[in-house]
């Protein structure tokens, strides 16, 4: 399908013939989203509608390495006002008690992202659905980790106060608790869809209760999960005891470990485990360390026996319909991922949660 494109460049304008094949044929879309850099800006305009919506622009007409990096070269701006959703920043790693790097992770999600399209396979089709940019990184505090959680949920509660869902890019996974600090604060407690290698429940590492171990005990003692709609998905590995999450089915989680998901299809679990969260809102928390290592290698902590990213696209999408008021995607550590294909996956799974939001447009 052909659609005009204007390209605005130093004053001059040129017109293009874009070709483009959108979501559904009867749907014509002018691709656009503001580009950074080189002076070059792509003017959007969706031709259903005179709602104007950030549409990222088309490898057929920009170059992928073109331009300043971006979320899937989404525009840029500095807060999340008028957003509905918006892709966000939280380079640490301070928390971490293994491999360092995670906070990288953002930066090169961020670079890895430009392979991404404007539709999704399932038929979603954001872009025509919520206005969405790229709002930058959290300002943290790399010497201090209480320090940088305040920081974060600070940075958090203007952006939930707006309306806008938080779509987050670790970082290692102590984020989570400031950012459902923030969450619970708007929204009350919260159900958690909770992806992982490791449940993240311990409790004090070398004299610290702070740490990428330990954010969702922390949760539950400041009372920001709804527990008996709590899910922990993937869980595996040695540990210190004979029962390693006996502290999370104490609180009510259900425990999903790993075993339980070899060889088979998560469409049904996902099935159950939206019976189980129901109506109210949810927050879905994806350790990229919850995939084997040998698709996702660029991590801290990998366990390895882990799931496929097909078991991870099902996940995902088998929240399409719930209440999600947040997502993160977290632990990627560029240092340890020589090929790019851990934040490549990652940059993929934040596209399928930004597909699963509440009011997504599906061409089915």
């Amino acid at each position: 399908m052909q659609n005009l494109l204007s390209v605005v460049n130093g004053g001059r304008v040129f017109t293009a013939i874009h070709r483009l094949k959108p979501c559904l044929p009867q749907c014509p879309l002018q691709t656009g989203g503001r580009l950074e850099g080189a002076g070059l800006s792509v003017i959007p305009r969706r031709l259903m509608s005179e709602k104007r919506l950030n549409v990222p622009p088309s490898a057929d007409v920009v170059a992928r390495v073109s331009g300043i990096a971006t979320m899937a070269k989404l525009p840029f701006q500095e807060t999340a006002e008028g957003l509905d959703a918006a892709f966000i920043g939280v380079p640490i790693d301070t928390g971490t008690s293994n491999r360092p790097g995670a906070r990288f992770g953002p930066r090169q999600i961020r670079s890895e992202s430009v392979m991404l399209r404007a539709c999704s396979a399932t038929g979603a089709a954001p872009y025509e659905s919520l206005m969405v940019a790229d709002i930058g990184d959290v300002n943290v505090n790399m010497y201090d980790l209480k320090d940088t959680c305040r920081r974060i949920r600070e940075a958090y509660c203007k952006v939930v106060k707006t309306g806008c869902i938080p779509l987050t890019m670790g970082g290692d996974h102590t984020i989570s608790y400031p950012i459902l600090q923030a969450v619970a604060e708007r929204h009350g407690p919260v159900g958690l869809i909770h992806v992982d290698a490791h449940s993240d429940t311990g409790d004090v590492y070398l004299g610290e209760k702070i740490g990428h171990g330990s954010p969702f005990r922390r949760c539950v003692e400041e009372g920001l999960l709804d527990c008996k709609r709590v899910v922990q998905i993937g869980l595996r590995g040695t540990g210190y005891s004979p029962d390693n999450y006996a502290w999370s089915r104490a609180q009510g989680f259900r425990v999903v470990q790993v075993e339980e998901c070899w060889h088979k299809s998560l469409v049904p679990l996902m099935a159950e485990v939206r019976r189980q969260i129901g109506s109210g809102p949810v927050y879905l928390s994806f350790d990229i360390d919850g995939l084997d290592p040998a698709f996702a290698p660029g991590t801290g902590t990998p366990e390895i026996g882990g799931l496929t990213p097909i078991q991870g696209l099902e996940i995902i999408r088998g929240c399409r319909g719930l209440n999600l008021v947040g997502c993160d995607l977290v632990e990627v550590s560029p240092p340890y991922d020589t090929t790019g294909n851990t934040a490549l996956t990652a940059a993929n799974l934040l596209f399928e949660m930004m597909c699963v939001l509440p009011k997504i447009k599906y061409y089915d």
